[in-house]
């Protein structure tokens, strides 16, 4: 395998989606985590981002995973949007828990998202969002990885 040029601290954030303007996010912290630690571990997923998979075992990682120690060149913030939900069109959903830490651009110039699930409750929570467990974070990883297996993006 060839060795990924980034470290933690030199990831190439893009932050594209908070140039939308304010009227489509909300600047968010997530809310503090004790006693982090790493749980599982994708050394795919690094790679989308030229993140050397080695960096999962620096001690920060989990720190900065769990949103208590910002990434460097990051912007977090929660996402307000529109959508149908439960057949009814809706004019203002939003992510209840999840915050957006930033896009990193990768060598090919594709962008992936960082996002934080269950990263604390936001403005545009519904009264039952906020930290997640380790269970539905699980959940929520293997549908994902579900997802990725047949081919949806």
């Amino acid at each position: 395998m060839t060795k990924l040029p980034n470290r933690l601290e030199n990831l190439n954030f893009q932050n594209t989606f908070a140039a939308l303007g304010e009227a489509f996010y909300q600047i968010k912290s997530p809310d503090p985590a004790p006693e982090p630690y790493v749980a599982g571990f994708n050394p795919l997923a690094a790679e989308l981002i030229d993140l050397d998979p080695s960096e999962a075992s620096r001690p920060e990682f989990a720190e900065y995973f769990c949103g208590n120690r910002p990434l460097p060149g990051s912007r977090p913030l929660s996402m307000v949007y529109s959508g149908f939900q439960f057949g009814v069109y809706n004019p203002q959903l939003g992510d209840g828990r999840g915050i957006l830490l930033g896009e990193v651009k990768n060598r090919k110039e594709e962008k992936w998202d960082i996002h934080l699930k269950g990263a604390g409750a936001t403005r545009f929570a519904r009264g039952f969002d906020g930290r997640a467990t380790l269970r539905s974070s699980i959940r929520e990883y293997l549908g994902g990885e579900a997802m990725h297996g047949l081919g949806i993006p």
